[in-house]
């Protein structure tokens, strides 16, 4: 299959007249056999050959083991083809993506439905034949179970809480769920489509506020696109000062979720500890850019801060002073017996359908899967100064919080360690223009997980096409296989230990 694929790596500008001309044939098969075969599915998205134009398909394989992508692309025939998701379930929401936005119907996909209930960007192209330019979010049919005293539940999209909305469909005989259906669409902000033709004005805004909570993972995947469409590398110590803030950003997260799965079981001392802990590691990297969030830290060419010696000191102590309460409190977690108790055999997700249907993050790393894209597709720091894989097994929610306490002491060592070895020199370069008819790969490992982000770029070097994949994309699948057996009660619980973002997925 090499004549369909062309070789790259994370965050390398690639020539787009080197990518074959591949039928839509052809690549269907090359995507089937490859992600069989091990390869994962990290884009599969379409965009318009210019106005008034075909369309084209574009699919990124990540060959994780070895470090490398591969990009192919085809023309599609008409606004139909047939859909890769019967022999590829990891394409199944990429393929209704697809279909929503640009009206290209996949055929014979098993569940085809929209995916965020928006209007097409293709005026008088709509894959489900309305007229209606704004469809209602999760205005569609659901899947049902039909049988004596099955009954359905439906919960949301306005929640308890202040929390982002989303509607959930449960399928239940008496408590047991036998099939939960997970509809969003209610964040949706079209930023991809007002990304065409960029970069804008709006652009890096636009990139720290994809998912609030990930603001330092979705900007460093911006960045490195542009510096590489823009063939500049950022300084040394724009790089670490990165790391810094990615890591801090996954402690601050991973420290908040623990103490949520504990007030999830009414253990409210890890859950009170937890949420003052989580504003410390929020204050440490507002220390560094006056931001809680990291907002005006990474920008085009390194970092819009620096740090002095003297300022690098004091966070590291109080770096130190924060993950030694965080200690303390997840301790109180692992020795209380009924907190374990409920933890343990509860929303398990094998390691199977996690590699079959593509998860990524401490998702799929609490089911023994190990990947990262710190270790395999390194960029930045990471490539002189790696973190270790945290796995563990049983595919739980006991393992998906494992996973965040370990991730959260490596992350905290790992911070520690760049303060205290903080190269010299200048934290940011110049961009100059950038390339024409180039495609880039993207990829940070966000504190949920893979972060994916696409650019092509036409003749002037403007955005053809930028595709986001936020790691949510891939697993609110996940938590409804979680689902599957357990009785509903379980479900607060269980959708916290994955903590997936709507604003993310609903792009």
């Amino acid at each position: 299959m090499s004549e369909v694929f062309a070789s790259t790596r994370n965050g390398v500008a690639l020539p787009l007249a080197h990518l074959p001309r591949t039928a839509l044939a052809e690549l269907r098969r090359a995507v089937v056999d490859r992600v069989a075969a091990g390869r994962r599915l990290a884009a599969l998205f379409a965009a318009l050959d210019g106005p008034g134009a075909g369309v084209f398909l574009y699919a990124v394989l990540a060959d994780d083991p070895e470090g490398r992508l591969e990009v192919a692309r085809c023309r599609l025939p008409g606004d139909a083809y047939p859909s890769f998701t019967p022999d590829c379930p990891q394409a199944h929401a990429f393929e209704r993506e697809i279909a929503e936005q640009l009206g290209v119907r996949p055929e014979g996909h098993p569940w085809l439905k929209p995916l965020r209930f928006r209007r097409s960007w293709r005026p008088g192209h709509d894959a489900w034949g309305r007229t209606d330019e704004h469809p209602l979010p999760g205005v569609a049919d659901f899947f049902r179970v039909e049988g004596d005293e099955v009954h359905e539940v439906a919960v949301g999209p306005v929640h308890a809480g202040v929390i982002e909305p989303g509607h959930f469909r449960f399928q239940c005989h008496g408590e047991q769920v036998f099939h939960l259906e997970i509809a969003l669409g209610y964040q949706h902000r079209a930023i991809e489509e007002a990304l065409l033709g960029g970069p804008h004005r709006a652009t890096l805004a636009q990139m720290e506020t994809l998912a609030g909570d990930t603001t330092a993972g979705h900007t460093i995947a911006y960045c490195q696109a542009l510096e590489a469409l823009a063939r500049v590398t950022p300084p040394s110590r724009g790089q670490w000062l990165r790391g810094v803030a990615l890591e801090l950003e996954r402690l601050a997260n991973h420290t908040g979720d623990l103490g949520a799965l504990a007030g999830d079981v009414g253990y409210l001392p890890t859950q009170s500890f937890c949420g003052r802990i989580r504003g410390d590691f929020l204050n440490l990297t507002a220390a560094l850019c006056g931001s809680r969030f990291g907002r005006g830290l990474i920008r085009p060419g390194g970092t819009g801060f620096d740090l002095s010696p003297t300022q690098a000191e004091a966070l590291g102590r109080r770096l130190d002073a924060a993950t030694e309460d965080l200690r303390r409190a997840v301790e109180l977690l692992w020795t209380t017996s009924s907190v374990v108790a409920r933890f343990e055999n509860t929303g398990r997700v094998s390691a199977q359908d996690c590699r079959e249907l593509g998860f990524v993050g401490p998702a799929a790393r609490a089911c023994g899967v190990a990947l990262d894209v710190r270790t395999d597709h390194p960029a930045g720091v990471y490539q002189f100064a790696q973190v270790p894989v945290t796995t563990a097994h049983g595919g739980d929610v006991n393992a998906r919080a494992v996973v965040r306490w370990l991730e959260a002491q490596r992350s905290a060592l790992f911070v520690r360690e760049q303060l205290a070895g903080l190269p010299g020199g200048p934290v940011r370069a110049p961009l100059g223009p950038r390339a024409a008819d180039r495609l880039v790969v993207s990829l940070v490992e966000g504190w949920r997980g893979e972060i994916c982000h696409v650019a092509v770029t036409d003749a002037a070097g403007r955005f053809a096409r930028y595709k986001v994949i936020d790691p949510s994309f891939h697993n609110w699948f996940a938590l409804a296989l979680a689902l599957r057996g357990e009785p509903i009660s379980d479900f607060p619980l269980c959708n916290k230990s994955f903590n997936l973002s709507y604003c993310g997925h609903d792009l």
